[in-house]
């Protein structure tokens, strides 16, 4: 991995830059964005930021302070933050043939073997082509490792007169290891943290200054890979292809309680379908399933309750009919009726790509006529819209769907909600 170069493009304040894009009349003016049943203030703009508005912050304990201020308030839109994730990987994409996708709003780019180019240039001409095609402003940091391109986007994030680009390389680097705080290195939580500060270890510099060997005693291999990175020897290459997962969850709080029977059913119904989605989507299968239904564990004044059911599929599958008979027989047995539920989900378990599923020796049913049917539904719903066609047991708007009073238009996903531009 010698001479590598890496490149970490983050999205500036990536779902209000989303909103932003959208609607100018947002430019330069604190914007929140809320988390599910706009509970939680999860995204800030700059300008929120500067007014002291805390991620996390509930929303009903901030809500006449905000607007006072005058902060735009904005329930999440996640269709439109995924779809514009999508634009702007596209963009990168062409700027390197090796990118590695990290999150919804950062990517990790090999630039290696650019000798002759003026990287910090390559850099703000990323910025500038990202934000003038997608309309989404980011940082850029550049360095010999994925953790010096963390840390360099960092430094781009929170100094004005980067130009949104910054290189870490001979001196800089020191300087930027010394202004670093050890919890604030990529690889390094709070544990580590807490233990290596109480080791008088203050600065990602001070870590870089440790033995090897005291490094591996405190935190193993992990650690000493954190080490070497901030050290300039590359330990991570990109991973162009996301690792295998093993687990999924598809749950949600409820936007009000939920009794019925038949309304959780509807609820975990569409939360299986959306489970099984995924996972063909993934090339996956799952053997096994974990249902839970759960009541509001924040009002002590009503009864407590949490069931929660584990179950063994006769065979891998990812077949939207079958996982959901399987989560109905399930729900019969946790339901306890005249508790008023909030949450409920699905998790799918033990993970298996589709090619190396083996069929069971007693089962007689062949699989074909199952996945020919999911995929015709994965084509219609993806060219006619999400959810055109879906299993019987759904119904339509219910109490357990989510509060999005404040949810802006789906601009790119949803043909009743198209940006119209009038002369």
């Amino acid at each position: 991995m010698d001479d590598k170069i890496f490149a970490l493009v983050d999205c500036n304040n990536f779902y209000a830059s989303c909103e932003r894009a959208f609607n100018p009349k947002l430019e330069n003016q604190p914007v929140v964005v809320l988390s599910n049943n706009d509970g939680c203030l999860i995204a800030r703009s700059n300008e929120a930021k500067a007014l002291g508005l805390d991620m996390g912050a509930p929303l009903f304990k901030v809500e006449n302070r905000m607007r006072e201020l005058g902060v735009h308030v904005l329930s999440s839109n996640y269709p439109l933050y995924g779809d514009m994730s999508g634009r702007v990987m596209d963009v990168l994409s062409g700027f390197s043939p090796i990118i590695e996708i990290y999150s919804i709003d950062e990517c990790f780019l090999d630039l290696s073997g650019m000798y002759g180019f003026d990287l910090v240039d390559y850099g703000r001409q990323i910025r500038d082509t990202t934000i003038r095609w997608t309309g989404i402003p980011v940082s850029v940091g550049i360095g010999a490792t994925k953790t010096l391109a963390k840390l360099a986007n960092r430094i781009a994030k929170n100094q004005p007169t980067s130009g949104g680009t910054i290189q870490l390389t001979g001196e800089t680097v020191g300087a930027a290891l010394l202004g670093t705080n050890i919890g604030d290195v990529w690889g390094i939580g709070r544990r580590w943290s807490r233990k290596l500060q109480n080791l008088g270890i203050h600065t990602a510099l001070d870590f870089t200054r440790m033995p090897r060997s005291s490094v591996r005693q405190i935190m193993g291999v992990v650690g000493v890979k954190t080490w070497e990175e901030l050290r300039g020897v590359a330990c991570h290459d990109l991973e162009s292809t996301a690792p295998l997962r093993k687990t999924a969850v598809v749950s949600r709080s409820f936007g009000g309680t939920v009794k019925r029977y038949d309304e959780l059913a509807e609820a975990l119904c569409l939360f299986t379908a959306r489970a099984a989605e995924k996972l063909r989507h993934q090339n996956l299968m799952c053997r096994h399933m974990s249902v839970f239904i759960r009541t509001n564990r924040f009002k002590s004044n009503v009864p407590q309750y949490k069931g929660t059911i584990d179950v063994a599929l006769q065979t891998a599958t990812n077949h939207t009919g079958d996982m959901t008979r399987a989560v109905l027989n399930a729900l019969k047995r946790i339901y306890r009726p005249g508790l008023g539920y909030k949450q409920a989900g699905v998790w799918v378990l033990d993970l298996q790509h589709t090619s190396e599923v083996t069929t069971d020796l007693f089962t007689c049913k062949s699989p074909e006529p199952g996945n020919q049917l999911m995929a015709a539904l994965d084509q219609i719903n993806q060219r006619y819209g999400r959810e055109m066609i879906h299993i019987g047991a759904r119904q339509h708007r219910s109490r357990w769907h989510m509060k999005q009073n404040r949810r802006s238009p789906r601009y790119t996903t949803n043909w009743a909600e198209l940006l119209v531009v009038k002369a």
